[in-house]
């Protein structure tokens, strides 16, 4: 016979567990990202407490010694272990330091694509201690040359298939830069080999006070940003942050089990930083491509036995996109790390592809904030309660779309916005969550602090981007404030509109963005399907139905090519700049034509009566 007491306490912990699953639903969830934070936090604090600075680099030279035969990278089907890795990066660091003139500290620009010299030639670098540079390749000429001269290198390392680039800004190349290139032999005057030095050195390890870290806080790395709104930026990213990087896949749930499969260019910090620092961070291995391949990539995730997948962007649509094939849930894939995907691709992604989990995070290059989809609630960035917010306080705030600044009140303060509104999110920065800024350029560092915020003395990061948090906590990415117009009084979100056009059949892909009129009016520029035609009609009743009436784009751009940048964002910088002129446009234009309630041919008469006021917008 049961106790008296037994029944009435069983009745009581079912109650206490359905209040809690109806109040606090995510309250496990939050517990258990929120421990995970605090356990990481704890052991860097404690490394530091007992006077050892553990790098992401440390904790790989442990590893070679620890798992030597494991492999570390995979790439075109050769494994490359932890040891062969360990091993070809001290032959790297031993050139430099017999050849070169290197020192601790110094800067090295590395202009290379996706393959495993890119690696050996970072940790061999970082074995010196000195900040690497990591170019964009895609980035050309006089753009390039601003991204080498904003980080002031003493050397300039480049790959062997960008040697054509190289040749483009050599002549205009500081003369102080000495360039090394990943060959035997040169046609370049005054120019180093790389290869054949390799070959010839020492795989003995240098000695480990050349990397040895005296502040976390130090530099390590410069990594640019995208460029969507302009020339690069050189990020400065410090040990803690690459630290902070490198852990995001173990708080997703990653082991050392898993196999990461990364195809994002290794010069982007998700790739670098998540990716091969993730790996480090683990003790996994990591598959690397060349370049990314929608055809390819499950067939390489299936070779490779891949678990765990990353993606930025664009990148899950374009595995959408691909035509369909038998099996496709046939993969061990179970985690897929990034940022950047629409709802509708996401619930398509899950649909298709199986039970993989979407681990959705938000967090800029430079940025001292992040937010991870813990719960992998559909469309959320993250997830943020009391107790996130007292280790990473942020807010949302008031912005003015007109004058592009935050919103002040009488008091000159800014003003927190409701739940369930857009607001630039801002970040405080303090000494635990510090902002490093930008190499070369102390202007657009301090553009991106907001000072005197809620009170005397505060200091805040911009990021940027504007924020919407839910009644749920939830957060959600609602669009850059440079994406962002205003047209006819009213904030139009170049996302949302984007979001609309897209859902019609015949459209591949819609990029939205606001022209000057004079003011500021919605354009797309839009790629068709495959054997699909612009169904004029179909737009405008799209666009009309689901849009309200100041957010329907103005003007239509037709084209081919989808222009993005190399993290697969649409590029947005040179198609506002060029406008809607149809005389220095080639593609196809149309322009919105209210009294006729419908798309039609953008001439340059209609152009010109635009201009002149004639026609009524």
């Amino acid at each position: 016979m049961l106790p008296s007491w037994v029944p009435g306490a069983a009745a009581g912990i079912v109650s206490l567990h359905l209040l809690q699953k109806l109040l606090f639903p995510y309250f496990w969830d939050d517990l258990r990202y929120l421990l995970k934070v605090l356990m990481y936090g704890l052991r860097v604090e404690m490394y530091r407490l007992q006077g050892k600075i553990v790098t992401v680099l440390d904790k790989f030279v442990k590893l070679a010694e620890k798992q030597p035969h494991k492999p570390f990278l995979i790439y075109e089907g050769k494994v490359h272990t932890y040891q062969d890795v360990d091993r070809r990066s001290n032959r790297i660091a031993q050139v430099f330091l017999r050849h070169g003139t290197l020192k601790k500290g110094d800067t090295v620009a590395l202009l290379m694509g996706n393959e495993p010299d890119f690696i050996h030639v970072w940790f061999g670098l970082a074995k010196l201690g000195c900040v690497v540079a990591f170019l964009n390749f895609n980035v050309r000429s006089r753009s390039l040359l601003h991204c080498v001269s904003s980080c002031e290198p003493k050397i300039l390392v480049v790959g062997a298939d960008l040697l054509g680039t190289l040749e483009e800004i050599l002549p205009n190349l500081q003369k102080d830069v000495s360039v090394w290139i990943m060959t035997k032999d040169s046609s370049f005057p005054s120019v180093h080999t790389l290869l054949d030095k390799i070959e010839s050195a020492s795989e003995d390890p240098v000695p480990v006070n050349h990397r040895s870290a005296n502040n976390l806080k130090s530099s390590v790395l410069y990594i640019f940003t995208s460029g969507t709104t302009g020339l690069p930026k050189a990020a400065v990213i410090s040990h803690i942050q690459v630290l902070k990087g490198a852990a995001g896949l173990w708080a997703f749930g990653a082991t050392a089990e898993d196999i990461i499969y990364i195809t994002l260019p290794l010069y982007h910090s998700a790739a670098s930083l998540l990716g091969i620092g993730g790996c480090v961070e683990l003790g996994a291995t990591c598959v690397l491509k060349k370049k990314f391949s929608a055809s390819q990539f499950w067939s390489d995730c299936k070779k490779y036995n891949v678990t765990v997948i990353q993606y930025i962007g664009e990148l899950c649509r374009y595995l959408c996109s691909q035509p369909l094939k038998e099996g496709e849930k046939n993969h061990k894939v179970r985690l897929a790390v990034g940022n950047g995907v629409r709802n509708d691709v996401w619930r398509e992604f899950l649909d298709r592809f199986g039970a993989v989990k979407i681990c959705e995070f938000y967090g800029a290059t430079e940025g001292n904030i992040c937010f991870m989809n813990h719960t992998g609630k559909i469309g959320s960035v993250g997830r943020t309660n009391f107790f996130y917010k007292l280790f990473f306080p942020f807010d949302l705030i008031k912005y003015d779309f007109q004058k592009d600044e935050p919103i002040r009140n009488k008091h000159g303060w800014c003003e927190k916005v409701k739940k369930g509104e857009a607001g630039l999110l801002i970040s405080k920065v303090n000494a635990k969550n510090p902002f490093f800024g930008y190499a070369g350029n102390k202007r657009h560092t301090e553009k991106k602090l907001l000072c005197e915020v809620f009170k005397k003395g505060d200091l805040y990061f911009n990021t940027g981007d504007l924020m919407v948090q839910d009644h749920e906590n939830f957060l959600y990415f609602w669009d850059r404030i440079g994406d962002t117009f205003r047209w006819k009084g009213e904030n139009v979100a170049t996302t949302e509109v984007s979001d609309v056009i897209v859902m019609l059949d015949f459209i591949q892909e819609a990029n939205v963005y606001g022209v000057s009129v004079p003011g500021k009016a919605g354009m797309a520029s839009l790629i068709l399907k495959q054997s699909t035609s612009l169904d004029l009609e179909q737009m405008y009743k799209q666009v009309v139905t689901y849009l309200p009436s100041y957010a329907c784009p103005l003007f239509l751009r037709v084209q081919e090519k989808m222009e993005m940048t190399g993290t697969f964002k649409q590029q947005k910088f040179r198609l506002v700049d060029e406008g809607f002129n149809p005389s220095t446009i080639t593609d196809p234009l149309y322009f919105l034509d209210s009294s006729k309630k419908a798309y039609v041919l953008l001439t340059k008469e209609v152009h010109e009566m635009i201009l002149s006021g004639k026609m009524k917008l």
